[in-house]
């Protein structure tokens, strides 16, 4: 994930990105790894312990003991046709091996939050960089920034698809345009209620397809059963100019009919739509707007009373 997707503040993590670098560096994410001018590093697969694997066995058990009936088949079959370990934390070489033969990507290794144009690069190019560590056994349930299990269980399945794999490639093209226009915090909203917390419909219901919900368990459970969030029919002007959550579950989930209508989505030049929707307000992320294809409206209970990002 890049700075921007993670934060909606292009350039800038918690500080500056020498501090960011500085403290991947301190929590021993780089240390005696070679940063390469992509910011990947080789997988140091060396380096994962007992505790990391037994930490990705225990996620990787209660998520897909739960996803059955609540994820899209297209999540399904991409986890199945990569056979991905559940038992260790995967081996990116072994993964792309697959991901290569189905759709041309690959998973590059990161320390972290990578910046933008960075970022944007890879995907243009069919490399998804996924952080190599994993979190620690007090952050099961939640941490703030995505780790191994986010970003392999949760992303990686759906790079199989190719309808999908166009998606995330065109995304990160455009990417590259709205850093050149001063429109990545738009464009990351985009990211944000698609790969990260995305539901699509589907004849059996809605099921879940955005990495962010399914690698919690908490969240996979909410945003299909809870009364609470809003959710509304995808669409992209509207999406674009709707503010977030990353500190609680999500206020608001957008709703796709297929990932051909999210894939179509990306095709129109963006320049002139990030003109026309600097003239209009942005949006809460628990708001409701006149025009919205409206699946049911939220009660609000328990949501957060501190600001949107």
């Amino acid at each position: 994930m890049s700075i921007a997707t993670a934060t909606e503040a292009p350039g800038a993590f918690q500080g500056t990105l020498t501090d960011k670098l500085k403290e991947q560096f301190d929590a021993g994410l780089l240390s005696g790894q070679e940063l390469r001018p992509d910011f990947t590093i080789a997988q140091p697969v060396h380096r994962y312990t007992s505790t990391d694997h037994a930490i990705w066995r225990k996620l990787y058990e209660r998520q897909a003991a739960m996803l059955q009936g609540r994820v899209s088949d297209e999540f399904l079959q991409g986890l199945a046709t990569l056979g991905m370990d559940k038992d260790r934390v995967p081996d990116f070489d072994q993964l792309n091996e697959t991901l290569m033969r189905a759709t041309g990507w690959q998973v590059v290794a990161v320390p972290g939050l990578v910046p933008d144009q960075v970022f944007f690069e890879h995907l243009a190019n069919r490399r998804f960089p996924a952080s190599w560590w994993m979190r620690k056994p007090e952050q099961l349930d939640y941490l703030q920034e995505p780790d191994c299990f986010h970003d392999v269980f949760g992303h990686v399945p759906l790079l199989i698809n190719p309808v999908f794999a166009d998606y995330m490639e065109a995304y990160g093209k455009g990417g590259l345009k709205a850093n050149g226009l001063g429109a990545l915090d738009m464009l990351s909203r985009l990211y944000w209620y698609t790969v990260e917390f995305g539901l699509i419909r589907t004849a059996q219901g809605l099921r879940i397809y955005g990495a962010g919900i399914l690698s919690s368990q908490g969240e996979s459970i909410y945003s299909l059963d809870s009364a609470s969030p809003n959710r509304i029919g995808f669409d992209v002007r509207r999406i674009m100019r709707t503010r977030y959550r990353i500190d609680t579950f999500q206020k608001t989930y957008f709703v796709i009919d297929s990932f051909e209508q999210l894939f179509d989505a990306t095709r129109p030049d963006f320049a002139p739509l990030y003109e026309e929707l600097r003239a209009q307000p942005t949006l809460g992320a628990g708001d409701v707007a006149p025009g919205d294809q409206v699946l049911n409206v939220g009660t609000r209970e328990g949501w957060a009373d501190t600001e949107d990002i």
